[in-house]
């Protein structure tokens, strides 16, 4: 078997990913991008940088190890490999990250300031509010900005678990989400962007909403992801 075809399965999840994008509503431009990751493997696939959507074919997707050196690809990767890879090596139980620049959930982390849970299609994807991380430092943004983007995520994590809150905003940037698969990673991330407009519409009508008790969280929450989850068929 060649190393193409070792890796066309992994290309094409994580094309068919990057092209349901535009599709969300999630990107405007080329502003985004997926990657997925083959654990056993020891690489990921993910977007080149700057080429469009509908212009994507497999052979277009970049495999990069999680050493940061390219294995396949004629193309440049995304210019957020660094991100993605940073945060495949600390959240060991993901398989695909998506970064968009939504509009609603940029505007969260533009202002600085987390999505609050105000209700349960909220609760339903994420276990509480949505984390907003600490602004670089002129050191980091100088020095190797996109893996320095990753670390200030992780460093963000350090108390939440990634599985029950599987996105983030990074402040004055933008939103980052994961999952099990490209296409769960892609359906988080607008999951996100839902949430973001809701909480943005609740806020303008009550600013002084308050978040439902933990009981109705959990409930909902872990009807969908819990060890006894009933949403949805088996």
């Amino acid at each position: 078997m060649s190393q193409s075809s070792a890796y066309a399965a992994l290309r094409e999840e994580c094309r068919a990913a990057n092209v349901a994008l535009p599709a969300t509503g999630l990107v405007d431009l080329t502003f985004g991008n997926v990657s997925v990751a083959d654990r056993g493997a020891g690489v990921f696939a993910i977007k080149p940088s700057g080429v469009p959507y509908h212009q994507l074919v497999e052979s277009d997707i970049v495999i990069v190890d999680f050493e940061g050196k390219i294995v396949e690809g004629d193309l440049r990767p995304s210019s957020d490999t660094p991100t993605h890879r940073r945060l495949f090596l600390g959240f060991p139980n993901i398989r695909s990250v998506v970064h968009t620049h939504s509009r609603c959930a940029v505007s969260f982390a533009q202002a600085g300031t987390e999505i609050p849970l105000f209700g349960t299609t909220h609760a339903d994807y994420f276990r509480g509010n949505v984390p907003v991380t600490r602004s670089l430092t002129q050191e980091e943004i100088s020095g190797d900005y996109e893996w320095e983007t990753g670390k200030v995520i992780i460093e963000r994590f350090a108390k939440i678990d990634a599985g029950e809150i599987p996105a983030v905003l990074v402040r004055h940037h933008g939103p980052f989400a994961w999952g099990a698969s490209g296409e769960k990673a892609v359906e988080t991330a607008l999951a996100l962007e839902v949430i973001a407009q809701m909480a943005l519409q609740t806020l303008a009508i009550r600013p002084q909403t308050v978040s439902p008790s933990s009981v109705l969280i959990d409930k909902h929450f872990l009807r969908k992801h819990g060890a006894s989850a009933y949403y949805g068929q088996k």
